[in-house]
């Protein structure tokens, strides 16, 4: 046998000498296969096993000492990684000799130890003799520990946990920077997170929700795999604008190679965003200015404060004389020459996948496709993202109801898979981020969902008379935040699907209606989130399709393939789209999309 081969059976061969299967692909066994059988890992005690992981806190005690109370498990962090408890102090001289320090005591180390596997963490007994690092440095947070020994039961009775490792070696000890690791301090909310993305799913409550959008994704691809869908890869730069709504990226090579009149542009278009800038410095140096002289506490403080402000006026005064063009001079808008960019014409990131996957639907029948999405629009809030994942259908042979029973039914799919196939993490965000999760949750999939027309919404918003909406639901008017959440947390109180819309609120391929006043279109508005999933018939017909591009004013010459697939062979058809981060949000109560991706990128923020 090969010697590859060999040490490959060997390590993966799971027989009465070692029961506990190991980690595919490292010599390790993940804590979940311990923690998460239903005797809590009682039935492996006695058993030698190799386990690798962070440390979410730790306690050191003499070794003549009783041993400590049980630590806090990993459920009872909030978001942060946990505490640690600095036992050894070095102390320090006032000028004296020190007499002979006395042989260091022993220790037996205590360590909560997660590898992200599961929520649940492995309390890990290691003795001080087994390492040469100083203690303080072995106890940090986020210490990554790789330790080799015995399943015993813990030597004090816990509710918590029904085994404990006796180390008996430690492989490899990771040491952090306690000074600069950030989840060593203190627990961190989820909003102050952010500026670590790159540490943040060492936490608690990230890690579920990370392992919930796995089992999402991993749903996504079950549910079209089971009703006969294809899947297809669609293209994430594009020539054409599937919505004709909101702002889109350009994607560009020229940047680099811009002559001295284009950056003279440049400067100038960066010397306005400064001005701009300036600008409101200047209100809020004047407000400032307002509240110093209501109270008259701080005379320093204002004659500071009018000295800053006046420089600020200044420059701003400067910066506008400098953008003015000079008497007698043109002033020119150079544009990029095109023709010499990478592409040869303008190309953006995409919007949507949805055109390009109806070329495929009119040749397999049903599709699917899953990817990154595309938005420049400058909102900062918590629903949206420059970039968000998508999942998009596109059914041949299929009308609007169609496409609403295909969207209803992938939407409760992913939550009972989430409910029957993440228990344990839906256990612990029930707990820490939104307690009623779980039965609103359970609710949804097992009832149908509301259906109503767009005529019978606005209908029903203008008899609400316990509610003032900001902007006033006439007909014709694109529904807010706060219609919809009117009518999804207080009226229904459950998800809400929206059809039959104006056609001057949706993007201009929908299919028209009988009516010529609205469009076959459908959206999946849930409590708290908004809409969830926007579908459509898409319109067939060449001439009512070719006269809506018209409407639109944009080059109709980026739409010839797209008017080719109603000029031969055309068949109805429609799809939807599902915002998979705003998905997340609904089965995990979270309040904020920022926390829901890896990383998020938003209007002035991309930090890594």
């Amino acid at each position: 046998m090969d010697p590859h081969t060999r040490d490959e059976q060997k390590h993966h061969d799971v027989g009465p000498a070692n029961p506990v299967p190991l980690s595919k692909y490292s010599n390790r066994v993940e804590l979940k296969t311990l923690l998460e059988r239903s005797d809590g890992g009682a039935g492996l005690v006695g058993e030698r096993v190799v386990i690798g992981g962070w440390v979410k806190s730790s306690r050191a005690v003499k070794k003549d000492s009783p041993p400590p109370p049980p630590l806090p498990t990993l459920r009872d962090a909030l978001s942060g990684g946990g505490r640690s408890y600095p036992v050894f102090e070095k102390p320090e001289s006032a000028g004296l000799k020190a007499a002979p320090a006395p042989p260091p005591p022993s220790y037996m180390f205590y360590f909560l130890i997660s590898d992200g596997s599961s929520v649940s963490s492995l309390q890990v007994v290691v003795d001080s003799a087994l390492s040469t690092l100083p203690a303080t440095q072995l106890m940090s947070i986020g210490t990554c520990i790789v330790a080799e020994g015995v399943l015993r039961h813990p030597t004090v009775a816990s509710a918590k946990h029904a085994i404990e490792l006796k180390a008996e070696e430690l492989l490899h000890v990771g040491t952090v920077d306690p000074e600069k690791y950030p989840l060593s301090k203190k627990q961190l909310p989820l909003h102050m997170l952010r500026d670590f993305s790159h540490f943040r799913p060492r936490t608690t409550t990230v890690a579920s929700v990370t392992r919930i959008h796995s089992a999402l994704t991993l749903a996504t691809h079950t549910f079209f795999e089971l009703n006969g869908f294809q899947y297809v890869q669609v293209p994430v730069i594009t020539t054409t604008d599937a919505e004709g709504f909101g702002g889109m990226f350009r994607v560009t090579t020229l940047l680099g190679k811009t002559t001295a009149k284009e950056e003279e542009k440049h400067a100038k278009e960066k010397d306005e965003i400064s001005l701009d800038a300036i600008k409101t410095a200047i209100k809020e140096k004047s407000k400032r200015i307002e509240q110093l002289k209501r109270t008259e506490s701080n005379r320093d403080a204002l004659v500071a404060a009018v000295q800053d402000l006046k420089k600020a006026s200044d420059l701003a005064a400067q910066m506008e004389m400098r953008q003015k063009p000079r008497a007698g001079t043109l002033v020119k808008h150079d544009k990029f020459d095109v023709t010499k960019d990478f592409f040869g014409h303008e190309t953006y990131l995409t919007v949507s996948g949805r055109f390009h996957l109806e070329s495929y639907a009119c040749a397999l029948g049903k599709v699917y496709t899953f990817g990154p999405r595309f938005r420049a629009d400058k909102i900062d809030n918590g629903r949206h993202l420059a970039e968000m994942w998508d999942v998009e259908t596109e059914m041949a042979f299929s009308e609007l109801d169609d496409s609403m029973n295909c969207g209803e039914e992938f939407f409760r799919f992913l939550i009972k898979y989430i409910l029957e196939n993440r228990s344990e993490d839906m256990k612990f965000i029930s707990k820490r981020v939104d307690k009623t999760i779980a039965s609103r949750l359970e609710a949804v999939a097992s009832s149908p969902l509301s259906r109503l027309s767009y005529t019978e919404v606005i209908s029903l918003l203008q008899k609400a008379t316990s509610r003032k909406f900001e902007t006033k639901a006439d007909w014709g008017v694109a529904l807010t935040a706060e219609h919809l959440s009117y009518l999804t947390d207080e009226v229904y109180k459950g998800p809400v699907t929206i059809y039959n819309y104006p056609k001057s609120v949706k993007p201009f391929y929908v299919r028209l209606n009988a009516d010529e006043k609205t469009v076959a279109a459908f959206d999946l508005v849930v409590p708290k989130v908004g809409v969830l999933i926007s579908g459509s018939q898409n319109e067939e017909r060449f001439e009512v399709l070719d006269s809506r591009i018209k409407e639109l004013g944009s080059v109709r010459e980026r739409y010839e393939w797209y008017l080719d697939l109603r000029r031969h062979g055309t068949a109805k058809h429609s799809g939807f789209s599902l915002r998979m981060e705003l998905m997340l949000l609904f089965a995990t109560g979270l309040p904020d999309v920022r926390d829901a991706v890896p990383f998020p990128r938003s209007w002035g923020k991309a930090n890594n």
